[in-house]
């Protein structure tokens, strides 16, 4: 049997998810899996160097997907950051519910620590990327040290928060999952409540006013 010439990331990506799910393992190599799904093991290295990579390419795929449907709604553009990090998730975790057998193997496979799971760096890199560019008012002090250390903890916190949200949708055993969107609505609402600055904003324009009125006064 001639073999494919027409192989595309996608199609590897979709091989590999349907292998792992049938043997519950990862294929022993690069040659036997080409084999078995007869094409060329030089494609194989066109998009991957390794099965690891792979598995980061999946969740960074879910990622994109996301944010693909998210680009094509003409609503979700008006959105400030609150909602549009709401509907990332929603979107985001579609995509997982999707694949969750093929989720829930890579995942338990390293539980002890989702967080620093490498498997998952791409998808962080990706997230905190997004969550930069969402906009998100922060305190507006004119040292650069401090507002690089605002963003960092920005990024890493929310990391956790979608860390935590994995886990919590891995374990609910609600139907259609109908807890998880209870969690991210009120996990994500509650955040952005924490962030509010407009009352500490408040009470620095007030300190900044008594400075200058005593100031002047004297």
């Amino acid at each position: 049997m001639e073999k494919r010439k027409a192989v595309s990331k996608h199609d590897i990506m979709t091989w590999y998810m349907d292998y792992v799910l049938e043997h519950n393992d990862h294929p022993k190599t690069v040659f036997s899996f080409a084999k078995l799904n007869n094409f060329e093991e030089a494609i194989f290295y066109e998009y991957f160097a390794s099965f690891h990579a792979i598995e980061k390419g999946i969740f960074e795929t879910f990622f994109t997907n996301a944010i693909n449907v998210l680009s094509k709604s003409e609503d979700y553009k008006t959105f400030d950051a609150r909602n549009k990090l709401l509907s990332f998730y929603y979107t985001f975790f579609e995509n997982l519910t999707a694949n969750r057998s093929y989720v829930k193997y890579t995942l338990y496979k390293n539980k002890a620590d989702l967080k620093g799971l490498k498997t998952l760096s791409g998808l962080k890199k990706h997230f905190t990327n997004y969550i930069n560019g969402l906009g998100i008012q922060m305190l507006d002090i004119k040292q650069e040290r401090f507002e690089k250390l605002q963003k960092n903890a920005l990024k890493e916190s929310a990391w956790l928060q979608l860390m935590l949200t994995v886990k919590f949708w891995l374990e609910d055993i609600s139907a259609s999952f109908e807890k998880t969107d209870i969690f991210i609505e009120k996990s994500v609402n509650t955040t952005f409540d924490v962030l509010d600055i407009a009352p500490i904003k408040s009470v620095l324009d007030l300190g900044k006013f008594l400075f200058k009125e005593k100031f002047q006064m004297n």
